[in-house]
């Protein structure tokens, strides 16, 4: 509630709204104000604090405009949501999504929007851990298969062929993290995708009890654009794009999934880009202690690609392809001849295809790589190579894996 509102009338719609109000929280606004005012319920000035103190069910707004206005409403239901309550107004309502209880030690892996790297974070985490520990990623995606799967064996391009041709997705994450990690991953599905990241419907919750079976020491669960794994992982991992407009990365419901996070890694924090706006944005929604880093994103070959003619196809935006061109010479040695960007465009993914000519096609695992690119590529008799996102500290004094790892250390 707000001090905008006369006292007599909050109190008289505490009284006939259909609910038994234990507490009302007192916003801001003066205009009404008045010393003394009685509400008929206990006031407390912070939410967090009412919350902890009276364990309500709910969490009932009437307030308004000048106090809560759009984007101060979203932060404000953010805040309720992260205690795991619903929130409802005038004519909404925001459930925090479910998720169910697991039994291992997880850590969730979520995105604040689509292409921000969070499939490149699941598997250099999955691969940094299972140096020592046995790992388990079960990811969801918007193409993942009807049942649960499980890879064991990193699937070959000529396996990821297979697939598409059968009819499926075989650029689905599940997919991408076994080949390009060699750790067993279980693939789900998910539809649809809520304001805070609930799905509509999945199969992730079958997918977590195929991945108790498989007897690991951790669970990753990856997330699906900027959906959540429907499962209460232990920690979480927000991922966040260096390139995305700063307000919508902290407001909104983002904000959310900020205040779920124990780590914030920041990818595509390329110099200059402006990126450093999405890590002050991002600071000031965090909860205390929370560490943010800054990171880019850097292809590798896992085949030799040394003295070859190599052709890129990736979802980057053209402002990186020089940078990504030069990192294959340098660092690989390859004569990189042309850089697309359009795997998730198969209009003109076709159209320039038809002027690419290089001894490797050289693919992120994403959008269109094999049912076109790959396809291209047999028709014509040339190598095709998957190339992995390696995850790069932008920041000289941040030590990534130690982040990484003092997130994984669960108590034996």
């Amino acid at each position: 509630m707000d001090g905008e509102h006369y006292a007599p009338v909050v109190r008289e719609a505490l009284i006939e709204l259909p609910y038994e109000f234990a507490v009302a929280v007192l916003i801001g606004g003066t205009e009404k104000l008045r010393e003394g005012a009685d509400y008929g319920v206990p006031v407390e000035s912070d939410v967090e604090v009412a919350i902890a103190s009276y364990r309500p069910d709910v969490v009932v707004d009437l307030s308004d405009e000048p106090v809560l206005g759009p984007l101060e409403r979203f932060a404000l239901a953010s805040r309720v949501l992260a205690q795991g309550l619903p929130y409802v107004g005038a004519d909404f309502r925001l459930d925090p999504p479910e998720r169910l209880p697991f039994e291992l030690p997880s850590i969730a892996v979520v995105g604040t929007g689509k292409r921000v790297g969070k499939t490149a974070v699941t598997g250099h985490l999955a691969r940094l851990v299972a140096q020592t520990r046995r790992v388990v990623v079960v990811a969801m995606g918007r193409g993942g298969p009807s049942e649960p799967e499980v890879i064991t064996v990193p699937p070959t391009v000529d396996a990821l062929v297979e697939l598409s041709r059968s009819g499926r997705h075989a650029a689905s994450d599940h997919l991408e993290t076994a080949a390009l990690t060699g750790v067993e991953t279980v693939g789900c599905r998910r539809c649809g995708g809520g304001l805070a990241g609930a799905v509509a419907t999945s199969n992730v919750s079958e997918g977590a009890a195929v991945a108790v079976g498989l007897a690991p020491d951790l669970v990753v669960f990856d997330g699906s654009g900027a959906a959540l794994p429907p499962i209460a992982a232990a920690r979480t991992i927000v991922v966040v794009g260096g390139q995305q407009d700063a307000a919508v990365v902290a407001g909104y419901l983002n904000t959310y999934r900020l205040l779920l996070a124990d780590l914030v890694i920041v990818t595509m924090a390329e110099r200059p880009s402006g990126w450093e706006d999405v890590r002050a944005a991002v600071a000031g929604v965090v909860r205390p202690g929370t560490r943010i880093v800054g990171t880019v994103l850097r292809p590798r070959p896992i085949a030799d690609v040394r003295g070859r003619s190599v052709a890129y196809f990736s979802t980057a935006p053209e402002a990186a392809h020089a940078v990504l061109a030069e990192h294959l010479g340098g660092v690989y040695g390859a004569n990189v001849v042309h850089v697309s960007g359009n795997l998730a465009n198969r209009d003109q993914l076709r159209a320039e295809l038809a002027g690419v000519e290089a001894d490797i096609f050289l693919i992120e695992l994403k959008a269109a790589a094999v049912d076109v690119v790959a396809e291209v590529a047999l028709v014509r008799g040339v190598e095709v190579v998957l190339a992995a996102n390696d995850l790069v500290s932008a920041e000289s004094d941040a030590d990534l894996d130690e982040m990484l790892l003092e997130v994984a250390k669960f108590d034996p």
